[in-house]
Formats: structure tokens, sequence, C-alpha cells
């Protein structure tokens, strides 16, 4: 099988219309930390033009081993719809939600020149920094809040364009995109400017946005980057990483934590908060806190899962079984059970739940093929983001996270050797 970039010479698809259907997926990296609406454009687009060359996208579907695994978990999510009880439409409109998936060859296909995976990376890094601009503005008290803003934008939580959620899990992983950057910058601005580009978004991540996902996101990938990064350097110098370096990185990074923990009175009280929450918790009894009520949620989907392990419910089925569950019970009822590893579990039962985690250790594995470090590192980041991100929310039915997972697993991996792409 050819690699993605023979792939893309020998398309089909008329050349007047590679290039703008490429500069349409790297401008949805401009538009996913931004707006639903361009994002649905875009994706339209480059979906009707991409459809003139259907036989080179297949092409990667069979031979590119994430958009196999990301096609394997779309697929149980559609045959799951067959076997549900949920009615068609409704089963239709949660499969719509995973549709992200689908593009990842798309996106893989268009992207397989290294330039356009740069500047898809870059044009999620300069939405990013727009992001953080605003997100200081408005939480110095310099600009007002705005009409265009998130509703939920304040002084005290100064998201600009989506929920402190999706801000901070974006913003954590552009400040360990920036610290790749800085790492292999070849002159001393290049470096001062993604330096301090690292620094205010791990400020705005850790104490000015509430985002708690993302303090985890932020911790896991600071641990990756000083991890990856330090190991590189002592390979270099021919000298051994082992588990006694690795000790004495994770306790840097616990130390650097605690202190963060105990510097900052606003992120000490939401975490505090979250642990006195948890120890007054009980089954059913959650509903007066907002981490009651996620236990409630987690506690109650792990029952459904238990009664329909093999297969699950059915695509879409997850709000009639969480209700069946819960039914006399004085707890609120979700749609959601905000943990993408219960949701796909709920829907599709352990046969779903392997093929995501498929999904993450097919990257995992194959990002040390990748063609240069920081794409190698920050492939690896993505898939930590992600581990991390399912276990709080449901972050591929979200519509922003998934579209920025599909969008960033291309804009890594669609350099993956045409060797390693059947290794």
């Amino acid at each position: 099988m050819a690699n993605a970039t023979s792939l893309f010479g020998r398309s089909s698809l008329n050349r007047k219309l590679q290039e703008p259907l490429q500069w349409g997926v790297i401008l949805i990296g401009l538009s996913v930390p931004v707006s639903v609406a361009l994002d649905n454009i875009l994706m339209g687009l480059v979906l009707l033009g991409s459809l003139l060359s259907l036989g080179s996208v297949l092409s990667i579907v069979r031979g590119h081993p994430i958009a196999r695994a990301a096609i394997l978990l779309f697929s149980m999510l559609a045959v799951a719809m067959v076997y549900g009880a949920t009615p068609l439409k409704e089963a239709v409109s949660i499969l719509g939600k995973y549709i992200d998936l689908m593009f990842i060859p798309i996106f893989i296909f268009l992207l397989s020149n290294e330039d356009a995976r740069r500047r898809a990376r870059n044009a999620f890094l300069l939405a990013m920094a727009l992001t953080l601009v605003a997100s200081y503005l408005v939480g110095l008290g310099l600009v007002p809040v705005m009409s265009w803003m998130n509703f939920a934008a304040a002084s005290d939580n100064p998201v600009i364009f989506h929920s402190h959620i999706t801000q901070n899990n974006m913003m954590a992983f552009a400040v360990m995109l920036a610290l790749l950057e800085w790492r292999d910058a070849a002159t001393s601005a290049k470096r001062f400017a993604w330096g301090v580009f690292a620094l205010l978004g791990t400020i705005n991540v850790l104490f000015m946005v509430q985002g708690r996902t993302g303090y985890l996101i932020m911790l896991a990938l600071l641990g990756w980057f000083a991890w990856s990064s330090l190991s590189r350097q002592m390979l270099k110098r021919g000298r051994q990483w082992g588990w006694r370096q690795g000790i004495v990185v994770m306790m840097a990074i616990l130390a650097g934590a605690f202190l963060a923990y105990h510097a900052s009175a606003r992120l000490h009280d939401r975490i505090t908060l979250v642990l006195s929450e948890y120890q007054e918790w009980a089954p059913d009894h959650g509903k007066s806190t907002s981490t009651g009520q996620r236990l409630d949620f987690y506690s109650n989907t792990l029952q459904i899962v238990r009664e329909h392990a093999l297969i699950g419910v059915g695509t879409g089925g997850f709000p009639a079984a969480y209700a069946q569950q819960t039914e006399g019970r004085d707890v609120i009822k979700t749609h959601n059970p905000h943990n993408e590893y219960l949701m796909i579990a709920v829907q599709t039962g352990m046969l779903g739940l392997a093929l995501l985690l498929f999904l993450f250790y097919t990257q995992w594995h194959y990002a040390p093929s990748l063609p240069t470090a920081l794409e190698q590192d920050a492939a690896r980041g993505l898939m930590l983001a992600y581990l991390v991100n399912c276990l709080f929310n449901s972050a591929l039915l979200d519509h922003a996270d998934g579209l920025f997972f599909a969008f960033m697993s291309a804009a890594l991996f669609a350099g993956l050797k045409g060797g390693a792409q059947h290794a």
C-alpha cells in the first residue's frame, strides 16, 4: 500500500480543488476553538469536495492504522443502531455526534503534505493565542464581557468562545505544543515567543479559568513533555534513561503541582471542594453538589454496563436506560454520564469500549514512527490528553472536543511513514 503522500499525489481529485480543500482543513484548526457554525460550514465543504476522490480516501481507511481504528469504532456505533430500542431518528442523531471519527481519513488524506500539517497545527495555535489574549483582557478587567463571548464568561472565569471545560482542555494541549516548539526553536527570539505563550497558557489554565479537567490534562502533558524531552537528551548523550531518572522527573512534577496548589487560593479552593464533596457523597444522594451528581452518574451508569456488558443497549440508548435505572430514585436524570468510556460502554458494550481503547493504543503505538520528534511527542500527548478528558467528559460525543480530536489526529498522524502503516 502506498503511503498517504503518494495517494495524495495520484488522487483523481481535480488539482484545482486540492489546495482549497487542504486550506479548508487547515482553517478547521482555526475554527474549532472559536466557532461551531464555521466548523460545520468547513466540514461540509471538505466532505463534498473529498467525495470526488472517494477511492483515495477509502485507500487510507484500509492502509492507515489510525484511520482504520477510528472507522472501526464508528462502525460499531452504526451497527449498534440496529439492535437498540432507540427510535431510528434519535439513534441517527447520536451517531451524527460521532461523525468526526469519519472525518479522520479525509483529514489525513488532505494533510498528507508536511507543510499542510505544520500550517494546520499553527492555525490551532493562532486560535488559542487569540483566545489567550482575550481571556487575559477579560480576566484583568481591561475589557468587559461582550455579547459574542461564551455565556459563562466573567472576570473570574474568562472563557471566550467555548465552555471553561473545552477552553482549558484545548489550552493545555496548546501549551504542550508551544513547549515542543520552544524545544525545537532555531533562534532565541522564537524560543522566547514560544516560552511566553507556554507560560501565559499555563497560568490561564491553572489560575484563571475554572475547568478542572484542564488541571489534570495540564499535569499529564507537562509530565509527558518533561519525560520525553529529558529522555531524548539522555539518548543524545549516549546515556541510559531508566526508572531512577523517571522517578526524579515524577517527583519534580508532583512537587510543582504541590506548590501550585498551595500558591493559589483559587486552585486550592476548587480542588478542596471536589475532595470534600467526594467525601460527603453517598450513592444516589449527590444531587446537591457538582461532584456528587457526577458520582451518581457514574455509579448508576456502571450498573447499566453490568446488565448489558457485551453489546450495550444500542446507540442513543443511554437516556432511556439511565431513566429506567434510576426510576423512583431522587437523583438528577441525565442524557450524558460525562465519561466517554461509560458512554461508549452503555451503547456498545465491552466490544465498543475495546475499540475505543484500541484507537488510543494505536495512536500510542504508531507515534514513534512519525517523521519528527515534535510530532512523535505531540501525538502521544494527544492520546494522554484524551485518556484523561474521557474520564470526566464525553469528549468524542461533544462537538468541539470530538472535532479537535479528529483534526489533531490527522495533523499529527498524516505523516505516518508508509512502512509503519503495516507494522
